[in-house]
């Protein structure tokens, strides 16, 4: 690092993305990427009009995107907001109304939300999971502080029902409670009709998992009117033109494609249940994900010695060396052909 570097920032320790593999033919099921192209109709989108009209800069109100999701989420445009992935949202998130401000997550649970907290000098405190790995609402319904939720969460895959997270946002209206649903199309429940009734419930959202658009990076927030002209205040105050002309127009497309998209999440799920009954088969004892990962821990071999057995194989999955986890490994539900490749692989390896 170079000498002129802050002090905060050179203490901070950066997210780790999941293995982006370059050369090799790997079975990717590492980064919880759709196994499906996006809905063909956001494919159709991208014309050679479209790539003509490149030269010119992107809507910054990203009209065309937010009537979409408002259409699709049954709000209100004004309670919708648009950032350059569901990433970028919580970290407009964090900076708007976190800062110097004490923040209560689990503390197993997406790596992002506490280097966000260092990196926006956020009060973050760590309220441990149940020994199952489940979340207890009870544990924060006293907290004097704001609140971050995965639901379902990740890595564990666990959700927590929306009439509790309803008691979380009813018990305290003078804090934040915001939920991180990149997972919930593959439960299929969502805090979405909550916000119209707490205005402190911010949901946020992805186009990246049951879209198949991680590569477009578009992300979604919905709240309060309030809430998401605060949001707007930071990416006017930052980076006005943060959603690219290619992904407004292929993201508007799939969220107009309710057909599509209740085809492709479906069969997920569908994958889903079937490669946790086999892995139960083999052995392995699982959480009860309901995201499209499973996650999963062998009776016969430790989580790192596994996860590097199955690289060699050419098959890819996600590990974390944290205590209380790192038996386990987070596999992508991928197609059926690679569903079968990666119990082929753990059969051969007697794991």
């Amino acid at each position: 690092m170079s000498r002129f570097l802050s002090g905060r920032i050179s203490r901070m320790s950066p997210y780790i993305p999941g293995e982006q593999p370059r050369g090799g033919q790997y079975i990717k099921l590492n980064t919880n990427e759709l196994p499906f192209p996006p809905s063909p109709k956001a494919i159709e989108a991208i014309n050679r009009e479209v790539l003509r009209d490149m030269r010119l800069y992107p809507d910054p109100e990203v009209s065309v995107l937010i009537k979409a999701a408002a259409d699709f989420y049954g709000v209100a445009p004004s309670m919708v907001y648009a950032g350059n992935g569901s990433d970028e949202v919580l970290a407009f998130a964090f900076m708007a109304f976190l800062e110097r401000r004490r923040l209560f997550a689990p503390d197993i649970s997406y790596g992002f939300y506490p280097v966000y907290a260092r990196l926006f000098d956020a009060d973050y405190q760590e309220m441990p999971l149940r020994e199952d790995l489940s979340l207890s609402v009870d544990d924060y319904m006293k907290v004097h502080g704001n609140i971050v939720i995965a639901n379902p969460n990740a890595p564990t895959g666990l959700a927590v029902p929306v009439e509790d997270i309803e008691k979380l946002a009813a018990a305290r209206q003078d804090r934040l409670v915001i939920i991180d649903e990149a997972y919930g199309d593959f439960w299929g429940q969502s805090c979405v009709p909550l916000t119209e009734k707490y205005d402190n419930l911010l949901v946020v959202q992805t186009l990246s998992k049951s879209r198949a658009l991680a590569g477009m990076r578009v992300g979604l927030a919905v709240g309060s009117p309030a809430l998401i002209e605060d949001l707007n205040r930071v990416k006017f105050s930052f980076h006005p033109y943060n959603i690219n002309r290619l992904s407004l127009i292929a993201a508007a497309e799939a969220l107009e494609d309710r057909k599509y998209f209740e085809k492709t999440t479906a069969k997920i799920i569908s994958l889903r249940e079937g490669l946790k009954s086999a892995l139960r088969e083999r052995g392995f004892s699982l959480t009860d994900s309901q995201s499209n990962f499973v996650f999963a821990k062998s009776c016969k071999t430790g989580g790192g010695e596994l996860y590097l057995k199955l690289k060699e194989k050419r098959v890819l999955v996600r590990r974390f060396d944290l205590p209380r986890i790192r038996d386990y490994l987070r596999i992508t539900v991928g197609s059926e052909g690679e569903i079968a490749a990666l119990l082929s692989a753990l059969d051969e390896l007697r794991a």
